[in-house]
């Protein structure tokens, strides 16, 4: 195991002492002398994009609390959903990294914790634990993201199936293909249409299987599915659509997945892409409410007091989102809620766009259970489709080729996803 060291810098009577003690897979870096360490942190749990984005927010307005943020990985910022485009851009995985755990330290005077896990929080002494340590906060933030969809797998093949959720992931995954040509990826979805696009104009060859019979299918309408599927095709990737891998066993140096239809698929390695979920982990060891993510107001306040959620693993007033925009959104009002600021988030039209450069794809997909009817147009690979109600009025829009550049003048007219209480 690689010692790394900790680094905490003391400050008193404006002298500056720095020491340095070996903690096997910790690293926290830096305060500085404008910090009231007699002040209880805020600590935020969590160091990808929404848990940056936050602890930059807060640091707008308040330069003294104590900021602790405690990572299971190393801590590196970098964007989450460049890693599907970074096969094609000839990105190695450093390269995607925008600043170390020490470089973010250094910018937010925060103490960064990298491989540490939290095992204890408890809400009413707002102290939470990590391994022999405990941590008194003043307010404490879950952003904790998603975790990978796990797929139901049988076989001796586990090991060569890989799943990516994080930059550590993708240096796995990307390291194991070195001098391989063939992948399967299971699911036709945002991230697997992603990495197939990715993949297929890197060199690879692609197979892709898919329960559901078009890809992206639960978030465009079937006249888009269809032009983004054929421009994949054309590519080179090749469908298994109405199917399931159940089984993956070792073959040689790669692997041989068996279908639900029996059809047996031979490759050299197996990324799972067939979705992401909250992750619960730390809400139920708090007994935090959660539905589909931890339930939070508009405000970001979970159902204990002092206690916030964000990001992947936040159901805001009943919406969850996997995309940055609404990220964005959260930190900026929670970075004021936490400087005891009353602000509220307010979602208006928030458009994804799709890395399928194959097929550029933009979508703002209407509410859950929205009653209404796909309009759809369509010119060739080009399709314009708008969700739209019996009275007329725009909840979303689907757009491939070139009616993405409709996409500014649609948002205009889509009504928010929430209404101003």
């Amino acid at each position: 195991m690689v010692a790394i060291s900790r680094i905490a810098v003391a400050v008193k009577e404006k002298v500056a002492e720095v020491a340095i003690e070996s903690a096997p897979a910790i690293a926290a870096v830096s305060a500085v002398p404008k910090i009231d360490w007699n002040r209880r942190p805020v600590v935020i749990i969590g160091t990808g994009l929404a848990g940056y984005h936050l602890a930059r927010e807060f640091r707008k307005q308040d330069r003294e609390t104590p900021l602790i943020m405690l990572t299971a990985d190393d801590g590196r910022f970098y964007s989450k959903p460049m890693i599907s485009t970074a096969f094609a851009k000839a990105k190695q995985p450093d390269q995607l990294a925008n600043a170390t755990a020490a470089d973010m330290a250094e910018e937010l005077q925060a103490d960064i914790r990298i491989f540490s896990k939290v095992t204890e929080i408890d809400a009413d002494l707002q102290i939470l634990k990590v391994g022999e340590d405990t941590i008194e906060y003043g307010k404490l933030v879950l952003a904790s993201g998603a975790k990978c969809t796990e797929a139901p797998l049988t076989g001796d093949g586990l090991s060569r199936v890989y799943s990516v959720n994080n930059l550590l992931d993708y240096t796995r995954f990307r390291t194991s293909l070195v001098g391989k040509k063939k992948i399967l990826i299971i699911g036709a979805g945002l991230i697997g249409s992603e990495y197939a696009n990715d993949m297929i104009q890197s060199g690879f060859m692609i197979e892709v299987v898919e329960p559901m019979p078009s890809v992206l299918g639960t978030l465009l309408p079937e006249q888009a599915s269809l032009a983004v599927q054929e421009s994949l095709e054309q590519a080179g990737v090749q469908y298994h659509f109405g199917t399931v891998v159940e089984k993956v066993d070792k073959s040689g140096n790669g692997i041989k997945a068996t279908l639900a239809n029996g059809t047996v698929i031979e490759a050299d390695a197996v990324l799972s892409a067939i979705g992401v979920r909250p992750d619960l982990t730390l809400a139920n060891l708090t007994k935090l409410d959660t539905n589909r993510g931890i339930l939070t107001d508009r405000s970001l306040q979970t159902s204990a007091q002092n206690i916030y959620a964000l990001g992947d693993c936040a159901e805001v007033d009943g919406n969850l989102l996997f995309y940055v925009a609404p990220l964005i959104e959260s930190a900026r009002v929670l970075g004021k809620v936490l400087n005891d600021q009353q602000a509220e988030v307010h979602y208006g039209v928030m458009p994804v766009m799709i890395k399928t450069t194959l097929c550029p794809v933009v979508v703002s997909p209407p509410p859950r259970d929205a009653e209404g009817e796909w309009h759809v147009t369509v010119d060739s690979c080009n399709v314009l489709a708008r969700f739209i109600t019996s009275e007329g009025k725009l909840l979303g829009f689907a757009l491939t080729g070139d009616a993405t550049k409709e996409k500014d003048a649609l948002s205009a007219e889509t009504r928010p996803l929430m209404v101003s209480v």
